[in-house]
């Protein structure tokens, strides 16, 4: 039998199990992780901040415990920035938590500061009185430096590359290297990407010449001579910058007082002198390079109490480059796009403005920008020319390449004789289907398929054009604009204007809805076609149009070359920003002994009377040579209008540039050229008129049609 607990034993209460403290080695372990890290320290100091030495039952001494500690953190609670921060956390009893410090080591350098996050907590015995304080340092000065080397490769993102020019870019390029990575920098192109080239993909084992592009030091030169930016040199072999070239890497060298940067500097004397002069000790050369193709080379220096370049800083200036490197690349293509736009452009433009009768002209076109300017002189019959003024709202190769096409359809409709409003109307509709194929097309080249409803013209490439056709006989113009701005007119006896008519859309947008303006024009008026590039020229103090027509007072007294000059001159001072386009144009007109007019009856003897009407006029006029081909003509093309009209037969004789005759009546119907077979009777009229003379077609009006030929003088 158990025996029975006795009242006392019953009631005397268990006791729960002490907990048992750690051990030195455990404590020492978890020390060992605490303060493990180099980047770390765990100290505890005394009320007067004094580091307490020794062990605790056995323990290593917070600081010394753990193979890793770094050393240096302890001599950092010297720093008068941490002494500073504790002695008030002690006095006024209260926890800091990683409060930044920069502490600066002994005959430490600017850049050699380091920075810690101090984190500490007042200790106290049993009754609140104050023990000392516990304090961790916390080596934060490699998480900083990275931080700050993201910030500036952010800002590179925003800075590099804004604009398509080499210079710029490389400008920025060394702008944002200096003072965030390094005290000077130095970007030097080759000199062939300035011409829109590139040498071939690949390393670069020759002597390279290259530029100096961008050049941007916070170091006092004292007045050594540099390579200015836009020199020129060779970069020779034999040296770090051409090594860095030929095998695509980057150089960093540390130390430039060694034996091998002095054997390469000993055949360099200036650039040697400078870096004694100035202390540059370390520099990191890095190749720009992108798409596989070699643009340049970038070099950055430290110079003084700054340290010398680490893998860090070499990395960074990588980046840098690459960066740099993309938008040269680009800019280097927009260059090589601009100039192959412009060969095309000089290509299709006029090579030589036809001379008529009608008008003097002189013009002047500066093809800044490589867009798709262009004017023409166009010989119409009836002794009459066209003038036109044209832009494609876009710049490089796909602009001229427009621009031709629209003028090519100019000249196609001209020879057709269209009326100005059809013209246009038709000019229209064409660049309508070439902007809906271009959008289509680009639609295509991103791979997604053909989508009608995804096909957008808004970025396609409109145009503008001012079409204007001057009359000698009756001394007027008609124009009709496409959203291309209003020439300006200076009449032989009065003050030049601005011409007031409707503007239309542009071409290829909007409903093709033009009207025609018809004005009068004495002999000896000029007419000045521009595009907008030619009134928005920089530098100057007054608005471009109004200058221009101020430049034009007293036009028409002045020689036309000597005008042109003078309005480019007045128009833009500093030269212009856009492609800028000139077309000046002097009336003159025909008088009666240049005009022989009759009207004939609807009768078939008035073939006959025409070709006695012309034969006169001709020895009047002294042509007796064209005499036996215009009776000939005449009386086939007054015949065929015998034949088949009904009415009034009109026939005009012109005298200028060579004989036209002209021949209306009320049929609409065009007549057509055929080949007769040798037993027909009829049919040879058109043929004898397109093998005698030297031009020939119809025209068509209200009231109905004219078939006109050209005889041309001896």
């Amino acid at each position: 039998m158990e025996p029975t607990p006795t009242p006392a034993e019953h009631e005397r209460p268990t006791q729960a199990p002490q907990p048992r403290g750690l051990d030195p080695e455990m404590t020492a372990a978890l020390l060992d992780i605490l303060v493990g890290e180099s980047s770390i320290g765990l100290y505890v100091l005394d009320a007067d901040l004094r580091r307490i030495p020794d062990g605790m039952d056995g323990v290593p001494a917070p600081g010394e415990a753990g193979a890793g500690a770094d050393p240096s953190l302890a001599a950092a609670l010297a720093a008068p920035e941490v002494r500073s921060l504790l002695r008030r956390a002690l006095k006024e009893d209260r926890s800091v938590h990683q409060v930044r410090c920069m502490v600066h080591p002994p005959h430490a350098t600017a850049r050699e500061g380091r920075v810690l996050s101090v984190s500490a907590r007042p200790l106290h015995d049993r009754d609140r009185r104050p023990l000392g304080i516990a304090v961790t340092l916390t080596d934060t000065t490699a998480a900083e430096r990275a931080q700050r080397n993201l910030e500036l490769l952010g800002r590179a993102d925003t800075m590099i590359g804004s604009s398509l020019d080499v210079f710029r870019t490389a400008q920025e390029l060394a702008a944002i290297a200096v003072p965030g990575l390094a005290d000077g920098a130095a970007v030097d192109v080759l000199d062939v990407v300035f011409h829109g080239n590139a040498p071939p993909p690949g390393p670069l084992l020759e002597p390279a010449t290259v530029r100096r592009a961008g050049f941007v030091t916070v170091v006092d030169l004292k007045g050594h001579a540099i390579y200015e930016v836009g020199s020129v040199r060779v970069m020779q072999p034999g040296k770090p910058y051409a090594h860095a070239l030929a095998d695509l890497t980057p150089r960093v060298v540390n130390d430039l007082s060694d034996d091998d940067a002095a054997a390469w500097l000993s055949r360099d004397p200036g650039r040697a002198a400078l870096f004694r002069s100035v202390h540059v000790h370390s520099m990191v050369l890095v190749p720009l390079a992108a798409r596989g193709v070699v643009l340049g080379l970038a070099a950055f220096y430290r110079a003084g109490d700054s340290e010398p370049f680490d893998d860090m800083d070499a990395d960074v200036a990588q980046k840098l480059a690459a960066r740099a490197a993309l938008s040269l690349d680009n800019a280097r293509l927009y260059t090589r796009e601009r100039t192959l736009a412009r060969i095309a452009q000089r290509q299709l433009l006029p090579g030589r403005v036809p001379t008529t009768w009608a008008v003097e002209t002189a013009h002047a076109y500066l093809p800044v920008a490589a867009g798709g300017s262009w004017f023409d002189v166009i010989p119409l019959p009836g002794a009459r020319v066209a003038l036109v003024a044209g832009d494609v709202w876009r710049s490089g190769l796909r602009a001229a390449t427009a621009m031709g096409q629209l003028r090519t359809a100019v000249h196609a409709f001209a020879a057709m004789d269209l009326e100005p409003v059809e013209l246009l109307v038709r000019l229209h509709e064409l660049t309508a289907t070439a902007v809906v194929e271009e959008a289509t097309s680009d639609l295509l080249a991103q791979g997604d398929g053909l989508n009608h409803d995804a096909v957008d013209t808004d970025d396609a490439s409109p145009a503008s054009c001012l079409y204007v056709v001057y009359d000698p006989v009756n001394r007027e113009c008609q124009a009709v604009s496409a959203a291309h701005p209003p020439p300006v007119v200076t009449p032989s006896d009065g003050a030049p204007y601005t011409l007031d008519m409707p503007v239309g859309p542009a071409l290829g947008r909007g409903t093709a809805e033009y009207r025609l303006t018809t004005f009068p024009v004495p002999a000896g008026s000029v007419l000045a076609l521009f595009n907008q590039g030619l009134v928005r020229g920089r530098g100057r103090a007054e608005d471009g149009l109004a200058a221009l027509v101020r430049a034009l007072a007293g036009a028409p007294r002045r020689p036309l070359k000597a005008l042109r000059d003078r309005l480019m001159t007045s128009v833009l001072p500093e030269g212009a920003e856009d492609d800028a386009l000139l077309l000046l144009a002097r009336t003159r007109g025909l008088g009666p002994h240049h005009l022989a007019y009759w009207e004939l009856p609807d009768d078939p003897r008035s073939a006959g009377r025409a070709r006695r009407l012309v034969a006169g006029r001709l020895t009047e006029w002294g042509e007796d040579a064209l005499i036996p081909s215009a009776e000939l003509l005449v009386s086939e093309v007054v015949t065929n209008s015998v034949r088949y009209a009904e009415g009034t037969i009109g026939l005009r004789l012109i005298r200028a540039d060579s004989t036209i005759c002209e021949v209306t009546d009320s049929v609409s119907a065009a007549p057509h050229l055929r080949l007769a077979d040798d037993t027909d009777e009829g049919g040879r009229g058109l043929y004898l008129v397109s093998r005698f003379a030297s031009r020939w077609g119809t025209r068509y009006s209200a009231r109905g049609k004219t078939v006109w030929f050209e005889l041309p003088h001896d």
